[in-house]
């Protein structure tokens, strides 16, 4: 699934179904995997759908836990059926990490580390023959 279509997605579902349903102040929202695709007159791009409206990204940034799902076992089609509840930042799980910024500051740091020795595959390749003492295969 390309990043645009999977985006047009899941801009679609928030402007048409979670908005409206966070407006009317509404606790749960039903969302038919079907109706989306006929919506956005996609083709046979059903399982994009279902991707889409079931990746943690999509729970996450609009703050949704999936309640109840149904439809074929595959869990891919046009009758697959997803009951969200809509969580406030008051009903987030207790626990629950709020600050993603500091988080954010915190990637890349293995990225850089990795880098000054050299890179992670010739730091695995020299932690490897460290361990098997000079090549793969060969124990201490």
């Amino acid at each position: 699934m390309t990043a645009s279509s999977a985006d047009e997605i899941r801009g679609f579902v928030r402007r048409e179904y979670l908005e409206p349903a966070r407006r009317q102040g509404l606790q749960h929202v039903r969302i038919v995997a079907g109706d989306v695709h006929r919506s956005l007159k996609l083709k046979n791009r059903v399982p994009n759908v279902c991707n889409a409206l079931t990746a943690k990204s999509f729970l996450r940034d609009n703050n949704l836990v999936i309640e109840e799902e149904s439809g074929p076992p595959s869990g891919m089609g046009t009758r697959m059926t997803y009951t969200y509840r809509l969580l406030g930042r008051e009903h987030e799980p207790q626990g629950a990490i709020t600050e993603v910024p500091a988080f954010d500051k915190l990637r890349g740091l293995l990225k850089e580390a990795l880098h000054s020795l050299g890179g992670g595959e010739s730091f695995l390749q020299r932690e490897r023959n460290g361990f098997y003492g000079g090549g793969p295969g060969e124990k201490k």
